[in-house]
Order: structure tokens, then sequence, then C-alpha cells
């Protein structure tokens, strides 16, 4: 048996650190306090509330015996959804990179009743789509979602947010690559003043690349998102408007983003992804993509309008789809999603 572990303590009423929240961690527990949460427009820590859900099964149309993939497992949102569609008759495969957040959705959609004989859950980068077509066959119908979880987002020893401290890391796979405090460190202001304008549209890239190399010349290391926050902010320290807070806030999410997509590679991967996606695809089989920022968008757009020129595609959508006013306002990280489909032109 287990050792018994005492919950986290707190000063105060309620707690305000990601550990502390035991409710939120625990929602199987507590459906009341996630309820709440929930109601205020707010995520849970440690949970991710899936988008767009019923126009994503509205499109995909999952018929029981289909096979289908989840290139981006995340929480198992979509997923659990997709599976109910098949009704225990067919197959989905889910891919993710993390491997810290994979274990745990795995054996929440296992206490869900979702085992192997109708759920398999491969560790790998969407990007090596090819590959697990190649073991398994084409599939009906693929979803990616291109956002990165709240469950990664929250947890500030991920260091994806300014608004608490922690490593300044920002890898999807905190077990490859090199955290961002080292990419950091290694470029020049002319590349991180690119990597701002190409990754995130930065208005303040000049001021902010200057002020970072300033500190980084002076011999004060940027290892940590507060660090880097108060840089953005005395970067901008020039601007004079009542709601400059705000505008700082804006300011480092887009730098976090940009600094995000650079270390995970992101536009190449997706670049990669959607030059294979049709080719893992069944004749008629269809796809849908939430995109989360322009860049990803643009990529998005493009490939499809130019293989369905050439005949790939049969259909592509014509607009983007968004979220609707009232999911935006239960979930505030909605709000940026566009969706876009395809479907595989029949041989």
């Amino acid at each position: 048996m287990s050792e018994h572990q005492r919950r986290k303590r707190y000063k105060g009423t309620h707690p305000k650190h990601f550990d502390e929240k035991y409710k939120e961690l625990n929602p199987e527990l507590y459906p009341d306090t996630i309820e709440k949460v929930i109601s205020k427009g707010s995520t849970p820590a440690g949970m991710h509330i899936s988008i767009m859900v019923d126009e994503i099964l509205e499109f995909l149309d999952i018929q029981p015996g289909q096979v289908g993939l989840d290139c981006t497992l995340g929480y198992g949102g979509h997923t659990s959804r997709m599976l109910e569609k098949l009704n225990h008759q067919g197959h989905l495969y889910a891919l993710d990179i993390d491997p810290i957040e994979i274990v745990k959705t795995k054996e929440r959609l296992k206490n869900k009743g979702y085992d192997e004989d109708i759920l398999t859950i491969i560790q790998t980068n969407f990007r090596n789509i090819d590959q697990v077509s190649k073991d398994v066959g084409l599939f009906d119908f693929v979803l990616a979602d291109l956002g990165v979880s709240s469950m990664q987002i929250d947890n500030p020893k991920r260091g994806f947010s300014y608004k608490k401290d922690g490593p300044l890391d920002l890898r999807l796979n905190p077990e490859k690559g090199r955290p961002a405090y080292l990419v950091l460190q290694d470029l020049t202001r002319e590349e991180l003043e690119n990597i701002l304008e190409e990754n995130s549209d930065e208005p303040y890239a000049k001021e902010i690349t200057k002020t970072i190399d300033s500190f980084q010349k002076s011999g004060f290391e940027i290892t940590t998102t507060k660090q880097l926050y108060k840089v953005i902010e005395k970067a901008l320290s020039f601007i004079e408007d009542k709601n400059k807070k705000d505008i700082v806030n804006k300011t480092a999410a887009r730098v976090f983003q940009a600094l995000r997509i650079e270390v995970n590679q992101e536009f190449e991967v997706l670049y990669d992804f959607v030059e294979k996606l049709p080719y893992i695809l069944k004749p008629g089989g269809k796809v849908a993509i939430l995109t989360f920022h322009s860049g990803e968008d643009r990529i998005v757009k493009k490939a499809f309008k130019e293989m369905k020129r050439l005949g790939i595609y049969e259909e592509v959508s014509r607009n983007v789809i968004r979220p609707t006013s009232e999911e935006c306002q239960r979930n505030s990280r909605a709000k940026s999603t566009k969706m876009r489909w395809a479907i595989k032109a029949k041989e």
C-alpha cells in the first residue's frame, strides 16, 4: 500500500500556486470545484478545455468502424469525444510529444474504458505521421490541434508563461533539445529580432532585442520567466500610456510565443506535417486543423489551397471557422482559434 501523503498546505483561504490547487488537480474527486472554475471562464489547474469540439465532430462525421488519427493528444478531450463516435468499433491512434502529460492522459482515457483494443497512443512528434501511417495504414479522419495545452501553460516548471515564475524552458518535450534560456544566450541580436518578427509579428522587436542584448552583454543571464518579463518591461519603459501594463503583458505573451516556436521548431514541424498529410488519408478522408496564430494559419491555408489546385484535395474550407462567442466567454483561450479543413480527392 502506498504511503498516504498530506495535501500541500497554503497561506490564506485560497491556493495561489499551481501545485497547491489540489482540488483542481484532481478533477475526478472534486467535480463541483471544476465546474465552478469553468463557469467563471477559467481553466482549472492541470486541465485543458478542448476547443471547437462540436464544429470538429460535425465536419469529420465519424462513423463506427472507421480508423482515425489525433495528431495532438494533449489532455485527451478531443480524443475522448472522437472515441465516443466510434462506439468501440474501428480504431483511433493518438500522438503526443510530451512525455509528462501523455502518461497522465493514457491513464485518464483507460479509466474511461478506452484501452488498446480501440485506442493506441504513441509518443512521437506529429511531423512523423508518415512513419505512423506506414506501420498502421491510411486514415478516414485526422485532427491536429496546434495549440499548447493548458496543463503545460499553467505549470510554472514548464516555463511557458510569464504569469508564473519558473525556468525559461518552453520545450514541449523537456527530455530533448535545449531550453529557451540556452537558445536565447546563443542568438545574435539580429537573429532574435528576426525570430520575434517572423514568429509573432512583434512590433517592439527592435527595442526588446536591444535591451536583451544589453543585459546579456553586461553578464546578466536571463534564465527564468520572470526575469525575461522584467527585461521586456524595461525595454518598453519609454511607453507612456494608461494601458501600459496591458501592452507589456501582450508583448510578453508574443515574445514567449516566438521563443516557444523557435525552441520547438514549430513552423518546420508544421511544414513537414502539411506536406505529408494528404498521403496518410484514404480517398475521401477528412482532416481538420486548429491554429492559434497567424503564422500557423498562413502555412495551413497555403498548403490546402495549393494541394486543391493540384487535385490532391477534393475540397478545402474557403474561410476559417471560428469558435462561437459563447465558447469564447466560457473559455478565453478559444478566442484566437481558427479551424480549417480539407477532404482528400477520391481516386
